[in-house]
Order: structure tokens, then C-alpha cells, then sequence
């Protein structure tokens, strides 16, 4: 078992700084315009011919109440029949995309996200799944990992029922906060009541996992009633958690000009907040699996870190790396083989995009060499917190002291400060480095700098 996480807030407050979140390196700010559709059926074709596994993403981007908070690419709107056009293009893509796959590519991964998903109706969810299945191969043993984000005011015991009659057997549910002030002050209204009704729904109906969302930084929270939260969050026992860092960047995100920044915990509350947070979390047996994610013990994300096979693409933390994640919807984005490739994010365009026949791919990245090197080096450090040099050496037959000979002071510095312990066969991330992961990443990637970083949020 990996060791426990120690809490220094000197090293937190020396390594707190922005930087990427690793779900992909390069990542997506490296995107150009430069990589197009043909990029796209060239990846297709390859993975067609590998007769490789399939991850499927799914963009819903629709909302009925808006979040202050919220970052998402997003359509808010009480008219439900502004779903009917976008599912019509959606439909178009997935049929345009899996012309160019195998019928014999298994979708080892389908994953329904927002948005809110169940802003669709009934009608509409069966109409969706049936047009994957006819284009995809998806299973039928209930083998597959098959998950959709759930807003449990959006969902109820016949929602539920329908998710599970179509194959879902993983649910990811948001909460961010469950006291009533911070939920005033971010627009959501939110009870516990609601929220465990769902997540009985989803146990009596034998969903595999429970994952639940939270945010620590809202406005109105403090060390105390974010604690009281997570111990509501606690007995309702989710398989997973997520807790997120609030960025509050609203000359970026439009919603965000709508919270009070008077209303903001200060740093020293924030960190109060995630100290806390953890020891609970850890004291209810939950273990840290990294970058804001926990899990128990017998769950699959615990179980591969445990086993060395976890890995980590733009669904974050993930036993399916393996597969290349087809990304369908507005915004949405695909890893296939070396490329990644976006679809266009403003909604018009990319339902008028379709409406030509034309894929809505608007820009992405083929990776180098370098990329690939330094993407299985990120990987390993953030996933696994180690980093074997031989194994990097064997599959890039390179010397690694000399690759990275212009790292090597700077992972000294950290070695010398208790982050990480490195030798001339390893670099390990120490128990007060864990949850400083990112900062060791961003030595080993070569588009960073001190311009670019204000692009990313926080370590911490």
C-alpha cells in the first residue's frame, strides 16, 4: 500500500504554484488550428487497423440553472427542446465517426458528460444509446465501465431505472457543498435529501460505483461547515471522490462575475479546508489516489495504482488508457493513438459544421518523439509517484541523465526540500510531495513557462 500523505504546509506553500493538471501532455493550450478532420480519419483509420479497444466521451452541454461556479463549455436554458437540434448533429457525428472504426473495436468505456445529461428526456436518452449501439460496439455484460454524470435535481428513482436498463453502471454525482449559504451564494440549491435518494436509486439498482463531486474555495464556506459537508458526504459511503480546488478566474468564466469575491475563504482558510478534508477522508478509510481524488481500497482506481497500471487521459484518473477515447459533442475532445483533436466549441458552428456533412474537428496536436517521452515520464510521476529511469531508457532508448541533464538541478532542489527522493535509478515522490505532484511534473514539460502558467490553476 502506498503511504499515507503528510501534511507540510511550508512545502505547500513553497511548491502552490499554477500549472497544468496533466489529464493530457502536451496539453489541450498546445492545440492549433493546424490539425484538421484529415488528421482525425488518418487516426481513425490507424486505430481501425489495430482493431484497438474504444473509450467514448459523450458532450451533453446542456443545463437548466446556471452555476456560479461552473467552468464547463455549457448551454443554459429552461427550453428543453433546444436538446432536439444538437441531438440530431451528435446522431450525424457518431454515425460519420464510426464509419472509419471496426465493427469489432470493443468500447471498453462510455462516459456521458456536461453540462447535465439527464437535462435530456427519456425519449431522448434511449434515442442516444440506441444510435451508439448501432455504430459502436458496446457490451452487453454490464462488463464495460459505463458512467454518466448525474445532477440529482435532475434525476429521479425512474431516471435512474431507465440509466441502468441502457447499460450505465457508474455515476458520478455533483454536490460541491452541501450547506444551504454556499449554495445561495453559488446558485444551487441543493438537499441532502435529493442527493441520497439518488445514490439509494443507484445502489438498489446495482450500479458498480458512486462517485461524488465536491469544491472546497466557494464563496461562504469556511474550515468548519466544509467539514461538516464532507462528514454528510462520508455516510452516504460514494466509492469515489472527487474534491476540487475553486479557481476564481471570472475575466475567463462570465458566471463567476456573478460571486462575490468578499465572499472567498482566504489561503490559509483554503488550506485549512483540504487539510481537513483529507484527514477525514483518510480516517473513514478512503485512500489518495492523486490530483484531488480519492477512492476505497477495493475500488478499480486504488486496485491499478496499487498494481502499477493506473493511468490518466482527459477523463482524468483511469483504468482505460489503454483505449483511444473517441470524443463526440460540442468541445469535446479525442486522444487516438499520437493525435488529439478537438471538436469546435461554439455550439452553432459545430452543429452547422455537421449539418455540411463535414466532421467539426477545430484543432488539436500530432505529438513528437519529445512528447511522447516526456508524456510516459508525467504519467508515471502522477499516477504512480515514482518514475524508474531504466524503464524510460528501455522504451526510448535514451539515457536519462543526459535527456534531462537540465532538470536534474531543479529535482535536486526538490529532493534537498522533502519533496522527492532521487537517485541515480528513480525519482519518488515522498508523502509531503503528493499532493505536490504537479509541480514535479512541470519540470519535465518543455512548453511550460512563466507566461503560460497563468493560463492553469493552482497546485493546491
Amino acid at each position: 500500500m502506498l503511504d499515507a500523505i503528510r501534511w507540510d504546509p511550508d512545502l505547500i506553500r513553497r511548491y502552490d504554484l499554477a500549472g497544468p493538471r496533466y489529464t493530457s501532455y502536451p496539453t489541450a493550450v498546445q492545440f492549433t488550428s493546424q490539425v484538421g478532420t484529415f488528421d482525425l480519419l488518418h487516426a481513425l483509420r490507424e486505430s481501425r487497423k489495430g482493431l484497438r479497444p474504444l473509450s467514448l466521451y459523450v458532450h451533453v452541454p446542456f443545463c437548466a440553472n446556471i452555476c456560479y461556479y461552473c467552468a464547463c463549455n455549457k448551454v443554459i436554458t429552461k427550453d428543453r427542446g433546444r436538446a432536439h437540434a444538437y441531438l440530431q448533429r451528435l446522431e450525424q457525428e457518431i454515425q460519420l465517426i464510426g464509419c472509419h472504426l471496426d465493427p469489432a473495436q470493443r468500447v471498453e468505456q462510455l462516459h456521458l458528460g456536461g453540462g447535465t445529461p439527464t437535462f435530456l428526456s427519456h425519449d431522448e436518452l434511449r434515442q442516444l444509446m440506441a444510435k451508439l449501439r448501432k455504430h459502436f460496439k458496446l457490451q452487453d455484460d454490464d462488463s464495460g465501465d459505463y458512467g454518466i454524470e448525474i445532477d440529482p435535481r435532475e434525476a429521479d428513482w425512474s431516471t435512474m431505472g431507465l440509466l441502468r436498463e441502457l447499460g450505465f453502471n457508474r455515476v458520478s454525482i455533483g454536490v460541491q457543498d452541501f450547506d444551504p449559504a454556499v449554495q445561495r451564494a453559488v446558485n444551487r440549491l441543493q438537499s441532502l435529501e435529493e442527493t441520497r435518494a439518488v445514490i439509494e436509486a443507484a445502489r438498489t439498482l446495482q450500479f458498480r460505483s458512486i462517485n461524488i463531486d465536491l469544491i472546497y474555495g466557494l464563496p461562504k464556506q469556511t474550515p468548519e461547515n466544509f467539514a461538516r459537508t464532507v462528514q454528510e458526504v462520508i455516510q452516504l459511503q460514494p466509492d469515489r471522490l472527487s474534491v476540487f480546488n475553486y479557481a476564481h478566474l471570472p475575466e475567463r468564466f462570465m458566471p463567476q462575475r456573478r460571486i462575490n469575491s468578499h465572499d472567498l475563504p482566504n489561503p490559509e482558510q483554503k488550506l485549512a479546508m483540504l487539510q481537513g478534508t483529507i484527514e477525514q477522508l483518510s480516517a473513514a478509510g478512503y485512500r489518495y489516489i492523486g490530483m484531488d481524488h480519492f477512492a476505497l481500497p477495493d475500488d478499480d482506481l486504488a486496485i491499478a495504482q496499487e498494481e502499477a497500471t493506473l493511468q490518466r487521459n482527459f477523463q482524468g484518473y483511469t483504468t482505460h488508457g489503454h483505449c483511444d477515447l473517441i470524443g463526440l459533442g460540442v468541445s469535446a475532445i479525442s486522444q487516438i493513438g499520437d493525435l488529439y483533436c478537438q471538436n469546435n466549441s461554439d455550439l452553432n458552428q459545430y452543429q452547422n459544421t455537421l449539418v455540411d456533412g463535414r466532421l467539426a474537428t477545430s484543432r488539436g496536436l500530432v505529438c513528437t518523439a519529445d512528447d511522447r517521452l516526456r508524456r510516459a515520464v508525467i504519467q508515471q510521476l502522477i499516477c504512480h509517484f515514482e518514475l524508474v529511469f531504466t524503464e524510460i531508457e528501455q522504451a526510448f532508448d535514451i539515457v536519462f541523465a543526459d535527456y534531462f541533464a537540465a532538470v536534474w538541478p531543479s529535482l535536486q532542489r526538490m529532493a534537498k526540500d522533502g519533496l522527492i527522493e532521487v537517485d541515480n535509478e528513480r525519482v519518488r515522490v515522498l508523502p509531503a510531495g503528493r499532493l505536490l505532484v504537479r509541480s514535479v511534473c512541470m519540470e519535465f514539460d518543455a512548453y511550460l513557462n512563466q507566461q503560460n502558467r497563468q493560463r492553469f490553476s493552482r497546485v493546491i
